[in-house]
């Protein structure tokens, strides 16, 4: 029997579908949550509910965590000791690292000429404020989140200088975005394998950040230009993800990328085109194992 685990978390919905699709192409079902494995060092054994996971044949990389943090950074690196055991994760765990950090994400999209909101990185609040004043309405993001949790919206009037110092007495290294305006929807470009796989819009409910992926909304099939196609394949390549969403906002003065991210979701896949992306990603896993 091929033993195929998956990272990700109990209940969540792409986590739990991803599991069953495992289980119905091999009859092993197996969801890892991260927080319960123990590693044992030298032997590079990790285990989990009785389960040695460096026996695996693979292990698929849904989320690994319930929130963006830097700890999942060092659950990333339990996974890169497997994966240097010889049992392929996909995405790969040092992969993962490089667009776990917005920072990190960003730096290597601005080194590969990709278009992004004007932004600021600074830990000095004079900096911030200058910025602020330069962008006008300006978002201030953590550099661990998603879907806009933790994110704040600034604009010049007076106390913002306080707003500013408050922020970063929580987030020590600030990253700041210009807000651009946008349509009433973005679009999510999904990669499996490197390949391009589909492209969705999701259409918003509407507020001060619906442009940042804040929830809500309905996801409709989207037939992408080849201008967006080329711009969202030349995001995600630096990254080589095995399955990734790349978030393009279409702004007057032509698409802009806001993040390639490193748990891309089912849903919008599923809901748009019957597709069944988890288990395609589950092929793809099958595939490198036969390798």
């Amino acid at each position: 029997m091929i033993k195929i685990a998956v990272v990700g978390a109990a209940g969540g919905w792409s986590s739990e579908t991803l599991a069953d699709a495992v289980e119905r192409k091999t009859g092993f079902r197996l969801l890892v949550e991260m927080d319960q494995v123990r590693l044992d060092l030298p032997s590079g054994r990790a285990f989990y509910k009785g389960h040695d996971l460096s026996e695996m044949d693979a292990i698929l990389v849904k989320k690994v965590g319930a929130r963006y943090s830097p700890d999942l950074l060092d659950r990333l690196e339990v996974l890169r000791l497997i994966a240097e055991k010889g049992a392929p994760i996909l995405s790969d765990p040092c992969r993962i690292m490089r667009v776990l950090d917005r920072l990190s994400c960003t730096v290597t999209l601005q080194l590969s000429g990709i278009p992004m909101p004007p932004t600021t990185i600074t830990e000095d609040v004079d900096e911030a404020l200058a910025a602020v004043e330069r962008y006008g309405e300006t978002v201030f993001k953590p550099l661990y989140s998603n879907k806009a949790k933790g994110m704040i919206m600034l604009t010049p009037a007076p106390g913002v200088r306080e707003k500013i110092s408050e922020y970063h007495a929580e987030h020590p290294i600030m990253y700041l975005q210009q807000k651009i305006e946008l349509g009433n929807e973005d679009l999510g470009l999904v990669f499996l394998g490197g390949e391009y796989l589909c492209c969705y819009t999701r259409l918003k409910k509407g507020g001060p950040l619906s442009d940042l992926r804040s929830g809500g909304g309905k996801y409709e099939l989207y037939k992408p230009t080849k201008e967006i196609l080329d711009l969202a394949d030349k995001a995600q390549k630096p990254f080589g993800l095995d399955f990734t969403c790349v978030d393009v906002a279409l702004t007057p003065d032509g698409p802009v990328i806001f993040e390639v991210s490193a748990f891309g979701g089912f849903r919008g896949v599923t809901e748009t085109t019957g597709i069944d992306a988890a288990e395609r990603f589950v092929d793809l896993a099958l595939s490198r194992i036969e390798q």
